[in-house]
């Protein structure tokens, strides 16, 4: 069985890799470059399964527990962001630090720690157990009350609400965050917002890719792990949209039977996810009888984020 004749790939504009992904596995291949293998990795770098795979290879070992890093080793934190008691352990035990966190989630912490000593508490937007929320929360040790959808903003019990601050999770569904916004400021007519959303603009411009792209094909396919908060996201755009979309961590999850009947396939990446992975996933439509690869328009993505001192090129800091 083959797909129509005549199938077209629609590519999306803005995918793949974010300003963040990019500085954090730098990070790690210069910081292997320059120190030498293992360097240890709290937590996978990015949530992507190629990626963490390929740095395994090249002498990186990613580790939960930082009992599980030796005395003097170098340590990197992952793009995700780590909590105060993990910093602090981490600097007690002496390792060599670099830390990886996202400048965007690092800006969400730094708000926190400011709002806090202002005698605010939170109402975290966010996915329970998601590393970036572990490390957003973590940042205090009281006063952050979760809510995951709705129906949790009418449970939550702060303490005042004089003094009351929202934050969410960098990589949330841009639609559903703003209904449980909503949702807070109803219930809390004085909570404080962020000035800036803080949903990060690669998350933001890779859903409305989707938005724009979704009611222009039959199918949307996401390139992204199943751990990927914002790739899942991209899938459940498009199927709310009412495009089927399907997730796939590399080329040899594609069935066949998901093309039948298609005359366009949209194609888009989560910001953890490598261009080489899409490229294979062409190549997999292709041999199964796609013909032609399109990209929609859209604004490439300048933002570059500087790389930690002791790391960055042609840079002699004394360590």
């Amino acid at each position: 069985m083959n797909m129509n004749a005549d199938v077209e790939i629609l590519l999306a504009e803005p995918r793949g890799f974010c300003a963040g992904v990019d500085r954090a596995i730098e990070i790690v291949e210069r910081a292997l470059a320059k120190f030498g293998a293992p360097i240890y990795v709290r937590h996978e770098i990015v949530h992507n399964t190629y990626v963490v795979d390929d740095l395994k290879v090249k002498g990186a070992i990613f580790i939960e527990d930082l009992d599980d890093v030796p005395a003097g080793a170098t340590l990197v934190f992952s793009a995700h962001g780590v909590s105060r008691a993990v910093q602090l352990e981490a600097v007690a035990r002496g390792f060599r630090i670099f830390d990886a966190t996202c400048p965007l989630v690092t800006k969400v912490h730094v708000e926190v720690a400011k709002l806090a000593k202002e005698g605010y508490e939170f109402v975290m937007i966010g996915h329970k157990g998601h590393p970036e929320v572990e490390g957003t929360m973590g940042q205090l040790d009281s006063g952050i009350h979760l809510v995951e959808d709705v129906a949790d903003v009418a449970r939550i019990q702060p303490a005042q609400t004089d003094r009351l601050a929202v934050v969410t999770q960098t990589t949330l569904s841009v639609d559903d965050a703003a209904a449980i916004a909503a949702a807070i400021k109803a219930r809390f007519p004085n909570v404080r917002e962020p000035k800036q959303q803080d949903i990060c603009y690669a998350t933001q411009n890779r859903q409305d890719a989707v938005k724009l792209m979704s009611p222009q094909v039959d199918v949307v396919v996401v390139v992204g792990s199943p751990t990927s908060s914002n790739s899942n996201r991209l899938a459940e755009v498009a199927r709310k949209l009412g495009t089927p979309g399907y997730m796939v961590d590399s080329a040899d999850e594609l069935q066949l039977q998901w093309f039948e009947g298609c005359q366009r396939v949209g194609l888009t990446a989560g910001a953890s996810a490598p261009e080489i992975l899409v490229a294979q996933v062409i190549d997999r439509l292709r041999s199964f009888g796609a013909v032609s690869v399109q990209r929609m328009p859209g604004d490439p993505e300048s933002v570059k984020f500087p790389l930690p001192k002791g790391l960055r090129p042609n840079q002699n800091d004394a360590d």
